[in-house]
């Protein structure tokens, strides 16, 4: 093996050491580096543009369902934090302060976001006069800064993060609720039809919800080692938040009124579950719908049929360009087709066309799938058209796949012993009866280092949830009669208890 295969190739094993082979994956892939800081990262072009189509969907689907984009300032001053005490105790250690600007100390510290409702609602208390200016939708694309993090690891867990945050403002209490579990279909929909991963959607139970607000909902996605991924939150926030920066409207009868508010996020822990999810021990696996090359055009050839074959590839590729599909025609002199098709493999490419010879000269194209070498043979008349099928048969294997795992990793248990010994051997999800007592859940996170990251949906937004994702993955409550499986008491809840990132 050259120097130049060892470089290029994955040392680590994805089942045996999944933490280092995420690493090597993130790196050699080339999705990010380290930052000098630790904690912090630097995302390489690669890894931005997976950024940019997450950004790119999930910002076209808000601006469909009435929302704008804002921007708002990265210091928060020390005073507007203070206003709702529950965003001060709840982010209180994470929270990053700057005190002197140049040589100058400050009257007032500011913080750098840790999240940004105590910067917005006094905006939009000013803005919501009357309940035609009603509802008010806002999202900013932006950073977040929360400095307790530690055990980072890239995209999953650093202290500076890329998100979007979505800030809204209602005249009812149904309206708030909708516009919450309209964000988690949102959600829901990118994670199932974009990043090709099956997810949960539930609720967070009461002691970890969102600080200051009323519901917490989320969609939690496992991962090949058995843990749990919060993909994405969206939060009722009730009328704490319009109480404490007075956002109030006249309503149709000149009577003011509270409204009720909304916030919801979803951060670039999507790219560390993506590349969890479908990668490999060849490198970073990706779905069509993300991938920024979907198909890589490899040449094969001899110097008397070099002329030939690139031409012929040059054609091909300017076919799939017009078509829409993003190519690249890798006709490097430098490099053998072998290490080109590692390389690729590497970096996650969902097809590749290997195109020699005999392709020319039998007008046809051998197309290889990424995620498990399936190689067939098309016919160069219909590859345009054929193309979008293979993209499409790449996106249903990683998807079936994920799919099949979580099907497989979601059991029950009706005691304390049968969560240890199941979380324990297993990993996944275990769906336990929970009398709702936060400390059943420390005896279970004291133990195995498992929490609580979900409860089902009340049972209306199941229905709801039901009624538009067909329901097989909306776990509906079904704790009636039974005993908490940690302290025998009455169970009130469902508790999906796992291990997470």
């Amino acid at each position: 093996m050259s120097d130049d295969d060892q470089e290029l190739g994955i040392t680590e094993s994805k089942e045996h050491s999944p933490g280092d082979w995420y690493a090597e994956v993130v790196q050699k892939a080339g999705l990010a580096d380290y930052a000098p800081m630790g904690g912090f990262i630097v995302t390489r072009p690669r890894g931005y543009a997976l950024w940019e189509a997450i950004q790119d969907n999930l910002d076209g689907w808000f601006k469909q369902t009435g929302v704008d984009n804002a921007y708002f300032p990265m210091f928060i001053p020390e005073n507007y934090l203070e206003r709702e005490k529950d965003i001060v105790e709840g982010f209180d250690p994470e929270v990053a302060w700057v005190t002197h600007g140049g040589h100058d100390e400050l009257e007032e510290r500011l913080a750098v976001r840790p999240t940004s409702e105590s910067i917005i609602a006094p905006y939009m208390s000013q803005w919501v006069r009357s309940h035609r200016d009603l509802p008010l939708r806002l999202n900013q694309w932006n950073s977040v800064v929360r400095w307790e993090a530690t055990e980072t690891k890239p995209f999953f867990r650093t202290k500076e993060f890329l998100w979007q945050e979505g800030h809204t403002a209602h005249a009812s209490d149904e309206g708030a609720w909708a516009e919450t579990t309209l964000r988690l279909d949102q959600y829901q929909r990118l994670y199932e039809d974009v990043l090709g991963i099956p997810v949960l959607r539930g609720q967070k139970p009461d002691h970890d919800k969102f600080p200051g607000a009323d519901t917490t909902t989320t969609v939690e996605a496992l991962m090949p080692d058995g843990k749990s991924v919060q993909g994405g939150t969206s939060h009722h926030l009730g009328q704490s938040f319009a109480e404490a920066f007075d956002i109030t409207f006249s309503d149709e009868d000149e009577a003011e009124k509270t409204a009720y508010t909304t916030s919801w996020g979803l951060s670039w822990r999507a790219i560390g579950a993506l590349i969890m999810s479908h990668s490999d021990d060849q490198g970073l696996v990706l779905p069509p719908t993300v991938a920024p090359k979907q198909v890589v055009i490899v040449p094969i050839w001899q110097e008397d049929t070099k002329e030939d074959v690139e031409q012929y590839c040059s054609e091909v590729a300017a076919e799939l360009e017009a078509q829409g599909v993003r190519v690249h025609f890798d006709d490097r002199d430098g490099r053998n087709p072998g290490f080109k098709f590692n390389e690729w493999e590497l970096k996650g490419v969902p097809v590749r066309f290997e195109i020699g010879p005999n392709e020319v000269e039998d007008e046809e194209v051998t197309v290889v799938h990424r995620p498990d070498g399936e190689s067939t043979v098309e016919d160069r008349a219909d590859i345009t058209a054929s193309v979008h099928d293979h993209l499409d048969e790449v996106y249903d294997k990683l998807y079936d796949a994920a799919a099949e795992r979580l099907d497989e990793n979601v059991r029950e248990a009706s005691d304390r012993a049968e969560i240890l010994g199941t979380i324990g051997q297993h990993g996944g999800y275990v769906k336990a009866p929970w009398c709702g007592d936060e400390d059943c859940e420390a005896e279970i996170k004291d133990q195995i280092a498992a929490e609580i990251v979900m409860v089902p949906l009340g049972e209306e937004s199941a229905a709801r949830a039901a009624s538009e994702f067909e329901g097989d993955r909306v776990p509906e409550p079904d704790h009636e009669g039974e005993d908490c499986a940690v302290c025998g008491e009455d169970a009130t809840e469902t508790a999906y208890f796992a291990k997470s990132y």
